[in-house]
């Protein structure tokens, strides 16, 4: 009993801790994205079609990174691991 515990801990486990720290980085890396967009767009507020554009595109670089982390959890749900 003590072994199947101590196995599962350190493969699954791990494996969705790595996960949550995944979506848990993501979303404080977008949060300072946007935060820093905006403060740069206060204080230039002629440039803020190119900051705007690049912020949106930052936002969908990282938010893609979170669905490959749930998607890599659903296929390692399916397959047992």
């Amino acid at each position: 009993m003590e072994n199947q515990l101590a196995t599962f801990l350190t493969t699954q486990g791990a494996y969705h801790f790595g996960i949550g720290m995944a979506a848990i980085g993501s979303g404080i890396g977008l949060g300072l994205a946007v935060s820093k967009a905006m403060e740069s767009m206060a204080r230039q507020p002629e440039s803020a079609a190119q900051i705007q554009t690049g912020m949106i595109i930052g936002a969908a670089f990282i938010e893609a990174l979170t669905i490959y982390a749930l998607i890599s959890n659903f296929l390692a749900a399916i397959a047992g691991f």
